[in-house]
C-alpha cells in the first residue's frame, strides 16, 4: 500500500455504503461523512420517509448517489429485499454499517418479553440478518482492488454499555454485549476471506434516542460527570471513525472495538481515588 494512496481525498470514492437507522442520529452522520469521502450511501429506514429523503437529498449535494430504502432489519424477507435493491441500483455493496437500534427501558422485574425481544430482534438479530447478507456479497464479489483491499468492510455500532453494566436497561446492554462476541467471531472466521469486521462503541452522543439527557441545562450537567473530556458528543464525532474504520487507512485493523466515548470507559467516579 502505498503512501499516496493514503494520503488522498476521497477515500471511499465509488465505494457502496449501506447504513441501517440513517434516518436521523448516528446513523445520518455516518452517511454524510462517508459521502464527504465519496461514498455511495443507501440510506436505510423505518417509519421516517420524510427524514430519510432529507438526508438523500443533503447528500446528493455532496455530488455523489444515493438511495433511500426502508426495511424493518428484525425481518428476514425485509432485509433480503433491501440488499436486492442496493445492489440493482449500485451493482454491490462494499460497506456495511449496522447502526439501527432502539431501547426499551425497565426496571428488570418490570420488563415485559416484548420489552425485552424487541430490543434483541433489532440491536442484534437485525445485525445478524444484514451482517449475512452483506458477507455473501462480499464473498461473491470478492476483493477489487481498485476500489479496496478488502472483499468487504462491516462496522457494528455498539455501545460503551457493551462493557458498562447499565441498571433499567438489561435489555439494551445484553443486545450490545452480544454484539461484540458476535463481531469477533466473524472477525476471527471471515479474515481469509479479505472480509474485514469491526465495531464503533459511541458514548453519550447528541441525538433523538437519548435526548433527555442532554436538553436542558441541567441533564447536560450531570451527564457530563460521566465524560472526562468535558463534552457531549456529536453524530459527526461517529461518522470519522467509520470512514477511517472503512477506508483503507485501517487496513491492519481487525476484530476489535473503537471506543469514542470522551473517556467514559475510564469510570471517572473512580478520579478522585474510589
Amino acid at each position: 500500500m502505498s503512501i499516496s494512496r493514503l494520503a488522498c481525498a476521497g477515500r471511499l470514492k465509488s465505494q457502496v455504503a449501506l447504513i441501517t437507522g440513517a434516518s436521523s442520529g448516528i446513523g445520518k452522520g455516518i452517511a454524510m461523512a462517508m459521502a464527504d469521502e465519496g461514498a455511495l450511501i443507501v440510506v436505510n429506514y423505518i417509519g421516517q420517509a420524510d427524514a430519510a429523503r432529507e438526508v438523500v437529498g443533503e447528500i446528493e449535494r455532496k455530488n455523489t448517489r444515493a438511495i433511500a430504502v426502508e426495511a424493518d432489519v428484525s425481518n428476514e424477507g425485509q432485509v433480503r429485499r433491501m440488499f436486492g435493491k442496493a445492489i440493482k441500483e449500485f451493482g454491490t455493496v462494499d460497506i456495511l454499517i449496522n447502526n439501527a437500534g432502539i431501547q426499551r427501558d425497565a426496571a428488570f422485574d418490570m420488563m415485559t418479553l416484548d420489552d425485552w425481544q424487541n430490543v434483541i430482534d433489532v440491536n442484534l438479530t437485525g445485525a445478524f440478518l444484514c451482517s449475512r447478507e452483506a458477507v455473501i456479497e462480499f464473498k461473491r464479489r470478492g476483493v477489487q482492488p481498485e476500489k479496496s483491499l478488502s472483499a468487504g468492510k462491516i462496522i457494528f455500532i455498539s455501545s460503551v454499555h457493551q462493557v458498562i453494566p447499565w441498571s433499567n436497561h438489561c435489555n439494551y446492554a445484553a443486545s450490545k454485549g452480544g454484539i461484540s462476541l458476535l463481531m469477533k467471531s466473524m472477525a476471527q472466521e471471515l479474515a481469509p476471506d479479505r472480509i474485514r469486521v469491526n465495531s464503533i462503541a459511541p458514548g453519550a452522543i447528541k441525538t433523538p434516542i437519548n435526548k433527555k439527557s442532554w436538553e436542558t441545562p441541567e441533564a447536560a450537567r450531570s451527564l457530563l460527570k460521566l465524560i472526562p473530556w468535558g463534552r457531549i458528543g456529536d453524530p459527526m464525532d461517529i461518522g470519522a471513525a467509520a470512514v477511517w474504520l472503512a477506508s483503507d487507512e485501517s487496513d491492519y485493523v481487525h476484530g476489535t472495538t473503537l471506543f469514542v466515548d470522551g473517556g467514559m470507559t475510564l469510570y471517572p467516579g473512580f478520579a478522585a481515588g474510589g
